[in-house]
């Protein structure tokens, strides 16, 4: 089996499952998407797997829509994002209602490309981790 020496030669992605590990990541940076959101946190844990989660607000569409774009999302980061993923870092995807629309594989492959992306790709203007938002004058 060829994915399975894929896997042996990196650690699978873990799930974010607890709210405070959700509220955590928020802490982080975020990466905009045309589809998504992608928030990324550095645990400073380079030994521990990466991990995910996701997030579907209900502005996004009923029960049935919601669980879709969830599922849709997982099964992109199972097959091809955690591959991208870094150790040690926890990573939140919140989806937009487009994310049923895109042919999966784009789906899969715009969220490989904003793992990937770092903060120096950020737009001037766009706050950093750590900043603020608002300046005392």
């Amino acid at each position: 089996m060829a994915g399975a020496d894929v896997m042996s030669s990196k650690k699978a992605a873990g799930r974010l499952k607890s709210r405070p590990q959700f509220l955590a990541v928020q802490k982080g940076e975020k990466r905009k998407g045309r589809n998504f959101l992608l928030e990324v946190l550095d645990r400073k844990e380079p030994d521990t797997a990466p991990r995910a989660g996701f997030t579907v607000t209900k502005k996004q569409g009923n029960a049935v829509q919601r669980n879709r774009m969830r599922r849709r999302l997982r099964e992109a980061v199972r097959l091809k994002a955690q591959f991208a993923m870094l150790p040690g870092h926890d990573y939140v995807i919140v989806a937009r209602r487009d994310v049923l629309d895109v042919p999966f594989e784009e789906l899969s492959n715009q969220l490989v490309e904003r793992i990937r992306s770092r903060p120096r790709d950020m737009r001037p203007g766009e706050n950093r981790p750590g900043e603020s938002r608002s300046r005392k004058v």
